[in-house]
């Protein structure tokens, strides 16, 4: 079974949308060691829910590892990681992160506990309830 795993993007940056277009990316610019740790832990198949960050502050899409991590060939310190990741679809509405807050099942989800993480895991029920309040 495939892991589940949050990463954050500033729209203005990178955008979910933008990844749509180009249909795949090197997810890199990670510099938080638990966020890299997270990010080494990423494998191919691997399932991504994009958040945007800023003023959106909604989970937006799921896309997906196409490899795993490994480290960024542009820069010298081997702890720096990248994973190439594609478009897997578009959640059928963003789900807000007030909307995660107000349900008492994700009181334990690191988006919510350690809100400046930029990676983290998503446990296969924290994705369900995500994915099931983006098709309400």
């Amino acid at each position: 079974m495939a892991n589940r795993w949050l990463f954050k993007t500033e729209p203005g940056a990178y955008s979910f949308q933008q990844l749509q277009k180009d249909q795949r990316a090197v997810w890199d610019g990670v510099k938080n060691n638990l966020a890299l740790k997270h990010l080494g832990q990423v494998k191919k198949g691997d399932w991504i829910l994009i958040y945007h960050t800023g003023d959106e502050k909604c989970a937006v899409g799921i896309a997906r590892a196409l490899r795993d991590s490994y480290p960024d060939p542009t820069k010298k310190d081997p702890k720096l990681l990248v994973v190439d990741i594609e478009p897997v679809k578009p959640l059928p509405r963003p789900v807000a992160l007030s909307e995660m807050k107000a349900n008492a099942k994700l009181k334990n989800f690191d988006l919510l506990r350690l809100p400046r993480l930029s990676v983290m895991p998503v446990s296969a029920e924290q994705w369900q309830i995500i994915e099931g309040t983006a098709r309400k």
